[in-house]
């Protein structure tokens, strides 16, 4: 049993696609949220991977002392979880265990190349949809999930770092 914060409910899932829209993403915009992902996990000591995608490119990454080659396993099956769905990895998760059933019976699509846990979140552009992802691995899935909202909250509320500090 994970001893991370609390779970997500799908209507608070869904809840937080709606909210996090994003007017546009460039490749500064995604280095941007991947930097403030860092301090964020800088400022706590979380020993985390952080990568942030922009289509099918990887445009930031960061791994933090205490991770490993794991998270990175994890970092790249979130990733295509979210990229195959559209929504975030917990959701995906989520509702199929809320069908009665996993994730990978559900779709035939097994871990490790797809990791359905919390921590892969779709980047969304308003009027287009999905353009990117953004991970972390290292935490309880839960709270993976919960620090990419709080750093999409926070750089849709205006509060984004310069480019090229944390």
């Amino acid at each position: 049993m994970t001893t991370g914060g609390p779970w997500p409910t799908l209507d608070e899932l869904r809840e937080q696609e709606r909210r996090l829209v994003l007017a546009s993403l460039s490749e500064d915009d995604a280095i941007d949220i991947g930097l403030l992902l860092l301090g964020m996990a800088t400022e706590r000591d979380l020993a985390v991977t952080i990568e942030v995608r922009k289509g099918d490119r990887v445009v930031f990454r960061a791994a933090r002392t205490g991770t490993n080659a794991h998270n990175d396993m994890y970092v790249a099956g979130k990733a295509r979880v979210v990229e195959r769905f559209g929504h975030a990895s917990l959701f995906e998760r989520l509702r199929h265990e809320e069908s009665g059933t996993t994730f990978a019976e559900a779709t035939s699509l097994n871990f490790p190349e797809y990791a359905p846990h919390g921590g892969g979140v779709p980047l969304v552009v308003a009027g287009t949809g999905p353009v990117g992802v953004a991970i972390v691995s290292g935490l309880p899935q839960q709270d993976d999930h919960a620090l990419i909202v709080e750093a999409l909250g926070t750089y849709l509320a205006g509060r984004r770092p310069a480019l090229g500090t944390t």
